[in-house]
């Protein structure tokens, strides 16, 4: 950059378009200027002024910025093409940039209410304040800190839970599922099964409403709640389903029945059916059944890992399309609907999850692997003396 190239000139202004702004409000002017243009739209403004040649002196005053911001963006741009361009610019402020209030709330937020002696297990905009005023001497109302929160990219949305997914056997169970699904034959077919819950009281969810105005979900005096189990064919995607008023043992078998006479033996000689191990899939009358259905043989998954089971997404949409704020005021129809939507709405391909591509789980698979050829070959032995 040519520091001898032309610089900027004041231009004249007529006195009707001169402010006369107090020193403190400039000050704010400016602070909330630098907090709003900081990163890549400070960084294409200070470009297209060298690129006319203008000074680092000259950019520096009028931008309001340092002589070493200035620089540092014309290295930034001579160093390459940064990652995703210039929008790949930080625009929010770093830690050591932000006012000593915001790096406080910052350190709160991060922990635990009881941390500092709250009965609360979350933080409210209020007892933020409350705490900033108390410890740090920080007077700030609480509308201040909702938005200092979401200047700092926060959110106010709902946790989620997560399962303990502590399994002993998880690592050698996904193995086995995923060497199953990875040696499958044009006559085997492999499912994902599970059953979910129909209530009568409606899951409640976002939609669409005109401001200031709430929609109501009728509720019943006493809810009601049907069952449905299902069985997702990996291969195809599509899912079959039974439903009845109990989850036990029968509407498993049951389920067992649909999958025996939608694949019938003489072109299907082996399924796999991949479930957890609830009660009602190792129940005696289960183990009965399998026994007298010898082509039929249960897969167990890992205890707590729902990601490990691609029919947990497809539950997921039977309550975004029926259960999630319905209108239903008969338990009948809810199921009618919901049958509907697993007939008219199917298939679901989902692929497995990336659960199953771990290195201790592709290192698993490749000794079982090795263990069947292994097998295969004293097999042919044997078999040529």
């Amino acid at each position: 950059m040519d520091r001898r190239s032309t610089t900027l000139k004041k231009p004249s202004a007529p006195e009707g378009t001169i402010v006369q702004i107090p020193k403190e409000e400039q000050a704010q002017m400016l602070s909330q200027l630098r907090q709003a243009r900081y990163g890549y739209l400070l960084g294409l403004h200070i470009l297209l002024l060298c690129a006319l040649g203008h000074s680092p002196t000259d950019i520096a005053h009028f931008l309001f910025c340092s002589r070493s911001s200035v620089y540092r963006t014309v290295a930034a741009y001579r160093s390459g093409p940064l990652p995703g361009g210039w929008s790949g610019l930080e625009e929010t402020p770093p830690t050591w940039r932000l006012p000593p209030w915001q790096r406080s709330l910052l350190s709160l937020v991060k922990k635990a209410p009881a941390a500092f002696g709250w009965c609360r297990t979350r933080w409210s905009c209020a007892t933020l304040a409350l705490q900033l005023w108390a410890e740090r001497g920080y007077r700030v109302s609480r509308e201040t800190v909702r938005r200092a929160l979401h200047q700092l990219d926060y959110s106010w949305k709902r946790a989620r839970h997560t399962a303990r997914d502590d399994d002993p056997e998880r690592v050698s169970r996904l193995a086995w599922i995923r060497y199953r699904i990875e040696t499958l034959t044009a006559r085997t077919a492999l499912f994902f099964a599970d059953e979910l819950d129909i209530h009568l009281l409606s899951k409640i969810g976002y939609e669409w409403m005109p401001k200031g105005t709430q929609k109501e979900v009728w509720t019943p005096g006493t809810n009601e709640k049907n069952y449905l189990a299902g069985a997702l064919d990996y291969r195809t995607g599509k899912l079959r389903a039974v439903t009845g008023p109990s989850k036990n043992r029968w509407l498993f078998i049951d389920l067992l029945k649909a999958l025996d006479r939608a694949y019938p033996a003489s072109q299907f000689r082996r399924i796999y059916v991949v479930a957890d191990n609830y009660k009602t899939h190792t129940a005696k009358a289960v183990q009965q059944w399998l026994k007298e259905h010898p082509r039929f043989e249960l897969v167990w998954l890992p205890n707590y890992c729902p990601k490990a089971n691609p029919i947990e997404r497809v539950f997921g949409d039977v309550h975004d399309k029926c259960t999630r704020n319905h209108k239903r005021k008969r338990l009948a129809d809810l199921m009618a609907d919901v049958l509907r939507h697993v007939q008219v709405n199917g298939p679901w391909p989902y692929n497995l999850s990336q659960i199953y591509y771990t290195p201790e789980v592709t290192q698993a698979v490749a000794d079982l692997q090795t263990a069947a050829q292994l097998q295969a070959a004293c097999v042919y032995q044997c078999w040529l003396f």
